[in-house]
């Protein structure tokens, strides 16, 4: 198996990155230099996290040590919905970049088809139409410019995500979308290898905590445990390792230094073809879904809508 799989652009995106969601901001830089030296390449940011500027400083600490090369990394980040507007795109790249200490990302997506005012947070009377098209075309220029050197999207539907290849002069490189073992995805990743768009996956293990229908997450759930007796490892290896086999990037989350490295040693094994249908048997349930995004003010009326149909 690939460390690493191909975008359109010719870059390659690691098979595995850190994600950093939830991670106190006082904890995200030992988690990050605990995944860069267990060999983690791909660190997943967003201003959203509120933890750029300390991760920003582990980068620095890591660069200085020489621990790794800047050209090592494949650091992602996301749009804002409150910057979405063409004229704030570039200045929201720019504190980014600012705060994570570089000159540019890897990897630059619209966090969500979400938009709310400039410097608000997501409430009701905050909600305003999403402009895909426009704010499209502000990403494409950051992509010509080089401070993103690839552009994507992050939770976007089958019909959201058509939408925007048949009118984008650059199209995404990558969707990156909760997908794990009981939220397949099997519609969105048929679509994307079709049009050469990378699925990447966040919550890759089911956002533990997160209760599914009838308590049933990804990591309690029978079959996964079954697998993962037959093959020695743990659940969660056997949830990441599944995702590679399926083609996608995945993006667990963790600040334990013994968990960031049991993450990663999913490489030298594979789990049989003959114990892949198995988990086509798991219910399907998406975990995460969009709650604040859907008001009778927003755009999003129901989850019908948010996720057309797709839920």
């Amino acid at each position: 198996m690939a460390e690493s799989f191909a975008l359109k652009t010719g870059a390659r995106i690691p098979s595995i990155g850190l994600g950093t969601g939830l991670t106190e901001p006082n904890d995200v830089d030992n988690a990050i230099y605990a995944a860069v030296k267990a060999g983690y390449r791909h660190i997943d940011c967003a201003p959203a996290y509120h933890n750029e500027k300390e991760i920003g400083l582990a980068l620095k600490k890591l660069f200085e040590e020489g621990v790794v090369k800047r050209e090592d990394l494949f650091i992602t980040s996301k749009l804002w919905c409150g910057d979405h507007a063409p004229e704030d795109v570039e200045e929201a790249i720019g504190a980014t970049l600012k705060d994570l200490q570089l000159e540019f990302l890897d990897l630059f997506l619209i966090h969500g088809p979400i938009r709310i005012k400039k410097g608000t947070t997501m409430g009701p009377e905050n909600f305003l139409p999403p402009d895909i098209p426009a704010t499209w075309g502000a990403m494409e220029k950051l992509y010509d410019s080089g401070k993103a050197r690839a552009i994507g999207v992050s939770n976007f539907s089958c019909k959201k995500l058509e939408d925007l290849l048949a009118i984008a002069r650059v199209p995404p490189a990558v969707n990156q979308v909760e997908c794990h073992l009981v939220w397949q995805q099997d519609k969105l990743r048929k679509l994307c290898q079709s049009r050469g768009v990378h699925l990447s996956a966040f919550s890759p293990l089911g956002s533990p905590g997160t209760s599914g229908v009838n308590g049933a997450g990804v990591l309690r759930n029978t079959i996964v445990i079954s697998v993962a007796e037959k093959l020695q490892k743990t659940p969660a290896q056997i949830a990441l390792r599944w995702g590679l086999q399926m083609g996608q990037s995945v993006l667990p989350k963790s600040s334990n230094e013994a968990r960031i490295k049991e993450n990663f040693d999913i490489f030298s094994w594979s789990i049989p073809e003959d114990l892949m249908p198995a988990f086509s048997d798991i219910k399907q349930v998406k975990l995460l879904r969009g709650e604040l995004a859907v008001h009778p003010l927003s755009v999003y009326k129901t989850f019908e809508d948010l996720w057309d149909g797709e839920i």
